[in-house]
């Protein structure tokens, strides 16, 4: 991954973590709870791509699984999503840019219910059976609607971010600088020459043709 990207999902997703703890977890709505980085790691994949979209989804989900007051295994959501992530970025266009709102909100609601039956399943496999208890049909139901109501506000702020550290000003001037050097050696490759010393033989030449016409014009006097 570039370094942009990389300073802008460590950004994104320690702030995302930090809201979900403080704020997100605290509000004691019934069944699941609005999934922040869930939709940061969306947003992030739907312009990175799938590959960009696994890194940053285990990322994401490792740090989550380190982060108090986290009581499951770690590398648990880190694995949850990576895969989420990895399947968002494959529906990233060739632009880059969706044209509609639809299709990233089916991905929203889809990755809802995707990311809580993985977790659940990965859950079962360890011997975690809170989902059983709690009831897995209202932690499907409650995460797909709160996700769905929080993701107009995330999800297109984060594909915004991302898209204007892709478009990076330094980038494109190292670009243009670069171009403009293929540019000056493709012409000096054609000639032998260097740009600067074709300047200074033309001047040369110049000055030679402004003596050999001023030679010229005294003989003439002479005569």
């Amino acid at each position: 991954m570039r370094v942009n990207r990389i300073l802008l999902s460590s950004a994104l997703i320690v702030v995302a973590l930090v809201l979900q703890v403080s704020v997100l977890a605290r509000l004691h709505l019934p069944g699941a709870v609005p999934d922040l980085l869930l939709l940061t790691v969306l947003g992030l994949a739907m312009v990175y791509g799938h590959v960009g979209g696994a890194l940053v989804g285990f990322g994401a989900g490792l740090l989550a699984d380190l982060a108090p007051p986290a009581d499951h295994a770690a590398g648990r959501y880190a694995l949850v999503l990576c895969v989420i992530g990895y399947l968002a970025g494959l529906i990233k266009p060739e632009t880059g840019r969706l044209k509609s709102a639809t299709g990233p909100m089916l991905v929203v609601v889809a990755a809802a219910l995707g990311s809580t039956l993985l977790y659940a399943g990965v859950g079962a496999l360890v011997g975690d059976t809170a989902a059983r208890q709690v009831g897995l049909g209202s932690l499907l139901f409650s995460a797909a609607v709160y996700d769905l109501l929080l993701a107009p506000f995330v999800v297109p702020g984060i594909m915004a971010l991302a898209r204007r550290a892709e478009n990076d000003p330094l980038a494109e001037t190292g670009s243009a600088a670069k171009t403009t050097d293929i540019s000056s050696g493709w012409l000096s490759s054609g000639t032998g020459l260097r740009i600067g010393s074709q300047r200074g033989g033309l001047r040369v030449k110049a000055a030679r043709a402004r003596v050999a016409r001023a030679g010229r014009i005294k003989g003439v006097k002479r005569l």
